[in-house]
């Protein structure tokens, strides 16, 4: 049974999500204590989303939301009640449906934006590394970026290259009159500080300088020809554009100097600049709340295409999930007489050829029967093809893992 606890730009304030944020780890850990063990959990933590993705077994439908929104208030020091009005909760199919339009940027402050694809497949790895994933989570988040490439391709929605920092950047321009002039400081070594970078440069930026509060930054400004500051505070005093994009609070307000021109572009998550800054005479902050209120409506045609596409291949991820007990049951019983047919045959002389060949013939066997499989399912009749199997082979698909 899958799950997602959602908390977004659109439910939730950015203070609660910056709080989410602070520690991913303790908050998997904590959501997997209060669901049954075997349970796994993907988190997503991005500037304007903290989303919880659990594969709950062994637990009877549906799945109790209160016990994970107290753990997970609990793990980000958040209080239960304004958690309950910070999340959005999506079970079973309408959770493909949600991590799939998440993934293709339907759901981003900026329709269509570019880094989100890549934060899905980065917060997949990371639960590999934790070892909380599980082979439902893995195809979902691995069908959800192909999903987005899908999307990107066949429709107009990534056409324009749309992102985050390219919109903050389109934010900033009416405050910069020429970029070749502008003295530019980005705050952090991480993507989206090279994002900035990248877009900077794009719009004509010359004079881009970098600080790196992590100790990282000789290496990002050497491999992209920048100039390394080590003294924030001149740093900050000599530029007319600061872009933080960092971790944690890196700019406070003592570091800001009072009556001089300067804009701040804050893309940092938990928020790098100290709200005070923006109270300094002559200092501007674009924030992501900023962001958000100014972010352009997509163009309609192709925002449908693309919800289109992702409601298409959420139902094809749901007709595969109905059908994989069925086709790995009846994998798992060839694969079981196969071996023990290659057994029988190497104790008569037969060597590697005979093997393959064998092998080979097992693959052809079962395309059509899968292939069948899959239509059955997707027509709605999987408990016919359940009884089948046990009536035929005596197997129980239910029964038997997925993992083959």
């Amino acid at each position: 049974m899958l799950l997602c606890l959602s908390a977004n730009h659109r439910n939730a304030s950015f203070e609660l999500l910056e709080r989410l944020s602070l520690d991913v780890p303790g908050a998997t850990q904590a959501l997997l204590k209060a669901v049954p063990e075997g349970a796994g959990a993907v988190v997503l933590a991005t500037c304007n989303r903290f989303e919880a993705y659990l594969d709950v077994v062994d637990h009877p439908d549906p799945v109790p939301a209160e016990p994970l929104l107290e753990a997970l208030a609990e793990a980000g020091g958040v209080p239960p009640d304004e958690m309950r009005g910070s999340l959005s909760v999506h079970r079973g199919e309408a959770v493909a449906v949600h991590l799939f339009a998440v993934s293709s940027g339907l759901e981003s402050v900026v329709v269509g934006e570019e880094e989100i694809a890549g934060q899905v497949r980065r917060a997949l790895e990371a639960a590999r590394d934790r070892g909380t994933t599980t082979g439902e989570l893995e195809r979902l988040f691995q069908r959800a970026v192909s999903t987005s490439r899908g999307v990107k391709n066949r429709t107009g929605l990534g056409g324009a290259g749309r992102s985050l920092v390219r919109f903050a950047l389109d934010l900033a321009a009416t405050r910069i009159p020429d970029w070749s002039r502008a003295h530019v400081l980005v705050v952090g070594s991480g993507r989206y500080a090279g994002a900035s970078v990248a877009a900077l440069r794009e719009r004509g930026a010359l004079d881009i300088r970098v600080f790196s509060p992590s100790g990282k930054g000789a290496a990002f400004a050497a491999t992209r020809g920048l100039a390394l500051e080590t003294d924030l505070a001149a740093a900050v005093a000599a530029a007319d554009l600061v872009v933080t994009a960092s971790t944690g609070l890196v700019l406070p307000a003592e570091l800001v100097g009072a009556g001089r021109p300067l804009l701040v572009i804050d893309l940092g998550m938990p928020r790098n600049v100290e709200p005070a800054v923006a109270r300094i005479e002559g200092v501007e902050v674009l924030d992501l709340d900023t962001i958000r209120v100014h972010a352009p409506l997509e163009h309609a045609l192709a925002h449908d295409e693309a919800r289109a596409l992702v409601g298409s291949a959420a139902a094809e991820f749901a007709v595969d999930a109905a059908a994989a007990p069925a086709i790995s049951a009846l994998r798992r019983l060839v694969a079981d007489t196969l071996d023990n047919e290659i057994a029988r045959a190497r104790s008569r002389g037969a060597g590697d050829e005979a093997e393959a060949v064998l092998r080979h013939f097992a693959g052809v066997l079962l395309h059509r029967p899968s292939v069948r499989i899959r239509e059955l399912a997707g027509s709605g009749r999987t408990e016919e093809v359940l009884a089948a199997l046990e009536l035929l082979h005596g197997i129980r698909p239910g029964a038997v893992s997925d993992e083959d």
